[in-house]
């Protein structure tokens, strides 16, 4: 990579654009879900057909992070920013035309693949960007502004994907990454810096760890996030299962042997390393609970509209905002403390799913509100001192590789979390209503309180696995996470 040091106004722009890169790729993540039921329509499918416009892009996001992320450390940062927001850009373009023009739902997953590849690129190299370029004091006041802008886009995504699917078409979904996705590239053509080598070569590249993870990765998820419609016993969710185990041990295998692997599995030989990332993965699983479950209760138990669900699960994305923006402003005087600050993202993560697991069909959306804050803020501390952390613990030359890290630590765990939470629901619902006396009471009431025990229960488990993650975090050790 260009070694040498950008300016200040440079150094704005590139923080700039990996911004841009967070907040497309996050906002992509959560406008198209609420879109599904009109493209259902528009093409005449099953919801279990049109699902696929969600699960195909999660399928090759997933299996591509690791894969991606190697690739960045090779071919350099430049070459892979342009390329994402290129593929991106297109693949939104394509997805919003080619399917409405030829009639062919078909061409629409095509595009979204296309989309998925840009996606996973724009996600790798935002924080790699950031630790490469931006000094040690002022790196996580950069992934403060990241943080910010997916935030942004996580909470837009939903009431601007309502709007536009409204008031205009199902198309404009994609169509509103064209004109930020132009901006982005031009921003990046003349910010950064070039690599350092014009040519690159992939000689002794992992050829087969890469097919191995992407297949591993991208079958595992297809299983968590099937196996509950197909049924956890059907063919098709079981042979997804073994792929996925014989994948991904076969691709530990072959990473200790080869020469330049993908994934540098002695990076978690360092326990403190190992545990930080353990910490974003339990974090990350409970965050799916909420997430999921939320809107089920708000709907269902407090009878409160789509549109209105969507504006109180927002006070979440503004926690992270929150939380993100001031950790980064403080992050530098922590230096050495810094476990200080993740251990506290993590107690008051605890803390908000307490207040969850205290709901009840005549709770106000007060409590409600005060958790989703919590949990908000404890995500944001906590997702921007341990990235920052991460990804300064490494060399320059593996940043590609962290980064991917840390976004698989998004994707895998809320995939599977979903799933957990899901079953864990569904199971709590029928074992309080077999010692559930229904006949002293209204049905609906006693409906609407073993549904909201139900959640409790989940929201329990969720704070008993946060303090788990606390737990954990006392075992970090910041000395330990200085670059080699």
């Amino acid at each position: 990579m260009d070694t040498s040091a950008p300016t200040s106004k440079a150094l704005k722009l590139i923080i700039l654009s990996s911004a841009l890169a967070a907040f497309m790729s996050s906002l992509d993540g959560t406008i198209v879900n609420i879109a599904l039921p009109t493209i259902s329509d528009i093409f005449d499918l099953p919801s279990s057909s049109v699902a696929w416009v969600s699960t195909i892009y999660l399928l090759v996001m997933a299996g591509s992070l690791l894969v991606v992320g190697k690739l960045t450390d090779i071919i350099g940062y430049r070459k892979i920013f342009l390329t994402g927001f290129v593929l991106f850009t297109l693949g939104s373009f394509a997805c919003g035309f080619l399917p409405e023009m030829t009639g062919m739902f078909s061409l629409l997953l095509l595009s979204r693949v296309f989309q998925a590849l840009g996606g996973v690129m724009m996600t790798v190299i935002a924080p790699a960007m950031l630790s490469r370029y931006m000094p040690g004091a002022a790196r996580a006041k950069g992934m403060s502004v990241v943080v910010l802008f997916a935030s942004l886009g996580m909470a837009l995504g939903p009431t601007l994907g309502g709007l536009l699917t409204e008031y205009l078409s199902w198309n404009w979904i994609f169509y509103i990454n064209v004109p930020v996705g132009i901006a982005a590239l031009i921003l990046g053509i003349f910010v950064l810096p070039r690599d350092e080598k014009a040519k690159f070569t992939l000689k002794g590249f992992d050829g087969a760890g890469a097919v191995l993870i992407f297949v591993g990765l991208a079958a595992l998820l297809y299983a968590f996030s099937e196996g509950y419609k197909l049924g956890w016993t059907s063919a098709p969710v079981l042979i997804c299962i073994v792929l996925a185990v014989l994948c991904i041990a076969a691709f530990i295998v072959c990473e200790k042997k080869v020469k330049s692997p993908i994934l540098d599995l002695n990076l978690f030989k360092n326990p403190s390393f190992l545990l930080l990332n353990v910490v974003l993965c339990v974090m990350y699983f409970t965050l799916a609970g909420a997430q999921y479950l939320l809107p089920f209760y708000l709907q269902l138990i407090q009878s409160l509209s789509t549109f209105e669900s969507g504006l109180v699960l927002t006070v979440m994305s503004l926690g992270i905002m929150t939380a993100g923006v001031l950790s980064g402003q403080i992050y530098a005087k922590m230096v050495g403390k810094i476990r200080v600050l993740i251990l506290s993202g993590v107690a008051i993560l605890a803390l908000g799913y307490f207040f969850l697991s205290k709901i009840s069909p005549v709770s106000g959306l007060g409590i409600i509100v005060l958790g989703l804050a919590l949990i908000g803020f404890g995500v944001g501390l906590t997702t921007t001192t341990a990235t920052t952390l991460l990804m300064g613990s490494v060399k320059p030359e593996k940043n590609g590789m962290v980064s991917s890290i840390t976004g698989l630590e998004r994707f895998a765990p809320m995939t599977i979390g979903i799933a957990f939470f899901n079953l864990l629901l569904i199971a709590g619902v029928k074992a309080i209503a077999k010692h559930t006396d229904i006949t002293t009471r209204p049905l609906q009431d006693v409906a609407a309180g073993i549904l909201t025990s139900g959640f409790d229960l989940c929201f329990f488990v969720s704070m008993s696995l946060a303090v788990v993650a606390f737990v954990i975090c006392l075992f970090v050790k910041e000395s330990r996470l200085k670059q080699a």
